[in-house]
């Protein structure tokens, strides 16, 4: 029997509450009320009811036929202040974190498992070194370097001039130029150091409430030699690949395995052990990184000198920064999350010695190529190009050592709905690459051609600085290429959904005219508009197409790139003969570094104007509010996880309240609300999962989440969850390009005893717009809503009546206390 058509039960007070989605949404106009109270929570997020309710369990018996309505509202933590805006900054680290999380269902392979996430750390790794040898290739290559080293460059910027070689003051001997440059890029590690330390404490430091997650008996034991389960499905573990504990079967009264899915684990949303240790391992990444360019500078001119002792210093000093760097592998290569119980310790050798070693060499290189050396002139450029070589071949070799561990993990639990056939994540991982080589590009072309002048630097021979890495100009010259292979997917898919439109037409105007249904005749323009909304709402479906093509096409071009340059030594402009190839390389090159620098700018007036402009800054916190769902498992100074701060406050929020009052809750998540909302459930303990019913509406959880992020948003983890609450209902539309069916199907007989059957989650697509004409009830014609006002919908108060009469309290007693603030 449906929860639609089963007999009412009453009981105690009944609670609704209620998460928003992407984007967020006031209070107000959650709970349709002007008139609203903070119950508990502060300015990023917070608990609000309407005015009338915010003494409501001081008097029970009112709310015996409606339920309390609680707002949860979570947008500041992504769209706040204007601090926010330079996130954008940290785009690529925030892509490469998700790669962590895109990592194939593990089933009996522990290795391979471990080695995923070895590899995604290695990746973000290479692009914390690779923003700094770009802030490095800025600040020493081209100011102190090249244009302090030019007369002609140094004399038109008085600025630079105390620098300059021509007035042989103390600073302008090339190596104390380069101390002093060094400044730059070290403080930009030092502020990323910063913003993670304090985005760790404002927003990931909840901890949540002690027992949830039901924690596992043996949590004393080592999580990497947690025992494997008979059938070897490590569905439930972490990256480390281990178990979260046993559970308790109650019918048989004895103990019995029970691999929980991995958001339930009591340690999934407090990852405190491994930020610490990845921030460490990547502070001293970049302050080795600068520790290298100007000892290395320094050690290359004086292997070729007569003073012997400087030569041993440098040769001193360069082993001691490969130590260094050996080092930062090994924490980063050694250990992943711990995630089966509330990891709270810290690594303290790791977390204080490492960075306290590397800013003592990053000391000792200053004080070294500081040291007088009359005769040394810096001529042509620093060694940089070598260092991004490196650096793309390095993140190249990652990527497909990625893919690899990816597709053997895929092929041990296949699943058709896994995005790219396991390689969601390596293809995110060649992005998140992309976009820092990009980015670090581009500042150093645009840099290059305001110190140049009108010259074009390795061109034409006219420029008075010889510019950045020829790697650089490769790159940019690949960009034009990427597109026109991008418009090739493009144009296809565009005459899909048109063909599709067009093959829905009759579909539509059967569901709105067949039978009673309809009323009226068909309009053709409004059969075609629907119809269309419904095929470009399918294009979510297909969006992994789109990111194989663009990862795909962006390895192979960057390998040619590497090849170019490595090969020639020069730009593309003058890598080939005369002839076609010649102009093609030209144009490919100019219209590349015009890409960089058109790109460039949008992306500074972006974040400037999210600065200043809060509706822009909501906009661009839409972007976080998807990509900072998942912990900072791969790179420290990503974006922070708002959720690690959300989960919790849910949490705690449905464990009070059912805690002190006994009574119903349900629990309703709109789009990136519902994922909050079943991440905070898994975390419940078991008797008030029991006790909690679920609704979501325009739900990502299945159409994007299970197929991008498998090992955690599964058909197995939502089954089980499914099976775990009292009951689950999903509303959906196929006009939504966003929300979709959970499409939950039961491998063996249907567990646990909560719905009838918890493989029934889905309830029938809503009708969008929900009169095809108008009519005497709707006179006016209705929208086409899509992923918006799912509450406006007549099933959504039918479905959400149905959950709340099916829960039935546990000991209903009276609430303590005079306020709802105290509530939770």
């Amino acid at each position: 029997m449906s929860p639609a058509t089963q007999a009412p039960r009453s009981g105690g007070p009944a609670l609704e509450l209620l998460v928003h989605g992407v984007g967020g949404a006031t209070p107000q106009d959650m709970l349709g009320d002007p008139r609203t109270v903070r119950i508990t929570g502060d300015e990023k997020a917070a608990v609000y009811r309407r005015t009338d309710d915010a003494e409501a369990e001081n008097h029970p018996g009112e709310y015996q036929d409606r339920p309390i309505p609680e707002a949860y509202c979570w947008s500041n933590l992504t769209s706040g202040n204007g601090a926010r805006a330079l996130w954008l900054l940290l785009l690529p680290f925030m892509v490469v974190n998700l790669a962590h999380w895109m990592r194939p269902r593990a089933k009996g392979s522990r290795r391979t498992t471990r080695l995923y996430g070895a590899l995604v750390r290695l990746v973000a790794l290479s692009l914390t070194v690779l923003l700094t040898a770009a802030a490095c290739e800025v600040a020493l290559d081209l100011l102190a370097w090249q244009c302090a080293g030019s007369d002609e460059c140094s004399d038109d910027r008085s600025w630079l001039g105390f620098m300059s070689a021509a007035r042989e003051g103390w600073w302008s001997q090339p190596g104390r130029r380069l101390a002093l440059a060094a400044v730059v890029p070290a403080a930009l590690v030092a502020l990323l150091w910063y913003l993670s330390n304090r985005t760790w404490s404002a927003y990931e430091s909840q901890r949540p409430p002690t027992g949830a997650g039901d924690a596992a008996a043996g949590d004393d034991e080592d999580d990497e030699d947690a025992p494997e389960t008979d059938d070897g499905d490590h569905d439930g573990r972490g990256e480390d690949g281990d178990h979260d504990g046993r559970g308790e079967d109650e019918a048989a009264g004895r103990r019995k395995p029970l691999v929980r899915p991995a958001l339930g684990r009591p340690g999934f949303w407090y990852g405190r052990r491994l930020v610490a240790r990845l921030r460490a391992a990547h502070t001293a990444a970049g302050l080795l990184t600068v520790a290298a360019a100007v000892a290395g500078a320094a050690a290359r001119h004086d292997r070729g000198g007569e003073d012997t002792v400087l030569k041993i210093c440098g040769i001193l000093l360069e082993g001691a920064l490969v130590a260094g760097a050996a080092a930062v592998l090994w924490v980063v290569a050694r250990r992943g999350r711990s995630e089966r119980r509330v990891d709270a310790g810290i690594d303290r050798a790791a977390v204080r010695r490492l960075p306290g070693a590397a800013l003592v060499l990053l000391a000792l290189s200053l004080l070294y190529a500081s040291w007088s050396r009359p005769g040394w002139a810096s001529d042509g450029t620093l060694p940089g190009d070598v260092t991004f070589r490196v650096i793309v071949l390095a993140q190249g070799a990652l990527v497909v050592a990625l893919a690899v561990a990816a597709r053997r993990l895929h092929r041990r639990a296949r699943h058709p709905r896994t995005v790219l056939h396991g390689l969601g994540g390596p293809a995110v991982a060649m992005l998140a690459c992309a976009l820092g080589g990009v980015m670090t590009g581009g500042v150093a072309q645009r840099v290059a051609d305001w110190l140049d002048g009108p010259g074009t630097p390795g061109m034409d021979g006219e420029g008075i600085i010889p510019g950045p890495p020829v790697l650089l100009s490769w790159q940019a010259s690949v960009i034009p290429v990427l597109l026109a292979v991008l418009l090739v997917p493009t144009v296809l898919l565009a005459v899909r959904t048109w063909f599709a439109a067009r093959r829905l037409v009759p579909q539509i105007e059967a569901e709105y005219f067949d039978g009673d249904q309809g009323e009226g005749r068909p309009d053709r323009v409004r059969t075609r508009r629907i119809a269309g909304t419904r095929a470009r709402a399918a294009l979510t479906d297909v969006a992994p197409l789109i990111v194989g093509v663009v990862s795909g096409a962006t390895l192979l071009l960057g390998a040619a790139a590497v090849g170019g340059a490595w090969l020639s030594g020069e730009v593309p402009g003058r890598s080939f003969g005369e002839g076609p190839a010649e102009s093609a390389a030209e144009t490919a090159q100019a219209l590349g570094s015009w890409l960089i620098g058109f790109g460039f700018i949008l992306f500074v007036t972006m974040g400037r104007r999210a600065y200043r402009d809060a509706s822009a800054r909501r906009t661009i916190g839409i972007l976080w509010d998807v990509g900072t769902f998942w912990p900072r498992a791969a790179h420290p100074f990503a974006p922070p996880c708002y959720a690690e701060r959300a989960v919790p406050d849910l949490t705690w929020r449905m464990c009070t309240w059912t805690g002190r009052t006994g009574g119903r809750l349900v629990i309703s998540g709109h789009s990136q609300g519902s994922v909050l909302a079943a991440a905070a459930v898994w975390q419940l303990p078991a008797d008030t999962r029991k006790r909690v019913a679920l609704l979501t509406y325009g739900s990502p959880l299945e159409r994007l989440y299970g197929r991008w992020f498998p090992a955690y948003f599964g058909p197995k983890a939502l089954l089980e969850l499914s099976s775990e609450v009292d009951c689950w209902r999903n509303l959906w539309r196929r006009t939504d390009p966003i929300g979709g069916p959970m499409l939950i199907a039961a491998e063996t007989d249907p567990p646990g005893d909560g719905c009838d059957d918890p493989t029934d989650v889905d309830r029938q697509a809503l009708k969008d717009p929900v009169v095809y004409g108008r009519s005497e009830r709707h006179p006016l014609p209705e929208p086409i809503l899509g992923h918006s006002d799912y509450q406006a919908h007549p099933d959504f108060a039918k479905e959400r009546a149905a959950l709340l009469d099916r829960l039935t309290p546990a000991v209903p007693r009276q609430a303590q206390g005079s306020s709802g603030r105290s509530s939770g």
